[in-house]
């Protein structure tokens, strides 16, 4: 009994410790994190490359080039489209004005509270606000911290594939002689699932460009080809992302003056892309590579959001099918993978209607 205590302690211990370096070390480990998702996904190409000949530098830097290329290649459509926000900016505005002047009426309509009392209330807010920083120098700061964290991701993406030898085996010289080929196995399909989900979601989020780009066009909406790029961009986040996409787009189209059948023609694509999404894409271009029940994908995205914020959100689902990878290889950490795992295989609309 007392050792059961025991053990119980020294676990709980363990996982709080973990949890506090992981919460306090977000700034050094975050970006490491990312970049090990990425080299995973870089590792075939990178091995193709080296059988035809090419040093393991030069895959490395074209693996990296190829990464930085897609990444430029988003941020220049997306800066594109902002042009085109730009142009209209004072009928965005005018409308942005409307729309706060319809809102004061309905607060003074509903609890009674004159739009002098609002004002100052929100102006009380905004000193408040302004005598942390201004809104200049947190939007530098935030640029400055994404910066450093790209080129960190980057130099760390380049260094892990140049140097994944080194590392297999450093982890061969943790592991006992009888279990590293288990220990190689575990590692060789943890690496497979990551870049397998990840070359999916990609995949996945291209068709969502396209869905979304032409069934926003097709309504009416301005600047269809952003709202569609943000909407799958979004889907990193699962559950959270495709709802604040839409909320974005929304928001956009009442703030360029969208009538009410174009806000509920956004909020139709969303449901018919979902069901999209849902019975066709993520079967089949997504598979079924990281099995993992609701619950447990709800509680790692908030409890990643808890820890590393944002990037914890788009680290979770990765992350934890990788765990329960472990788990399952493990005899002793076997009921967790049960725990984290899902019995149930997504299917495909084809097949549940066949």
């Amino acid at each position: 009994m007392g050792k059961t205590i025991s053990k119980t302690l020294q676990v709980t211990f363990t996982l709080v410790l973990i949890v506090i370096i992981l919460y306090y070390g977000k700034d050094v480990l975050a970006p490491l994190a990312i970049a090990c998702i990425l080299s995973m996904l870089f590792v075939s190409p990178s091995l193709w490359m080296e059988k035809k000949g090419v040093p393991r530098w030069a895959s490395a830097l074209i693996a990296v080039g190829i990464l930085v290329m897609c990444i430029a290649g988003i941020g220049f459509l997306l800066s594109w489209q902002l042009q085109n926000f730009a142009e209209q900016i004072s009928s965005l505005k005018q409308n942005l004005s409307q729309m706060l002047s319809n809102l004061q009426h309905w607060i003074q309509d509903r609890f009674d509270i004159d739009q002098a009392k609002q004002r100052a209330i929100t102006e009380a807010q905004m000193k408040d606000q302004s005598t942390e920083s201004s809104p200049i120098t947190q939007l530098a700061s935030v640029f400055f911290g994404l910066l450093v964290d790209f080129i960190l991701v980057i130099v760390y993406t380049y260094l892990l594939l140049f140097y994944r030898s080194r590392l297999k085996n450093f982890l061969l010289k943790l592991t006992a002689p009888k279990d590293q080929e288990k220990a190689m196995e575990i590692v060789d399909s943890a690496s497979q699932v990551a870049a397998n989900y990840m070359t999916g979601l990609a995949k996945m989020i291209v068709v969502l460009w396209i869905l979304y780009g032409v069934g926003f066009t097709v309504i009416g909406v301005e600047n269809a080809l952003f709202f569609a790029v943000i909407c799958g961009l979004l889907e990193l986040i699962p559950f959270i992302g495709n709802l604040t996409g839409t909320a974005i787009t929304a928001l956009g189209v009442t703030a360029q003056g969208g009538e009410t059948n174009m806000i509920l023609g956004v909020i139709l694509i969303y449901g018919v892309v979902q069901f999209v999404q849902t019975y066709l894409l993520e079967p089949l271009i997504v598979g079924s590579e990281v099995h993992l029940n609701p619950l447990i994908t709800i509680f790692s995205l908030v409890a990643a959001e808890a820890v590393w914020g944002i990037s914890g959100m788009i680290l979770a689902i990765p992350l934890t099918g990788i765990i329960k990878i472990i788990c399952d290889r493990i005899p002793r950490l076997q009921p967790y993978g049960y725990l984290i795992g899902s019995d149930k295989k997504t299917r495909s609309f084809w097949k549940r209607t066949k």
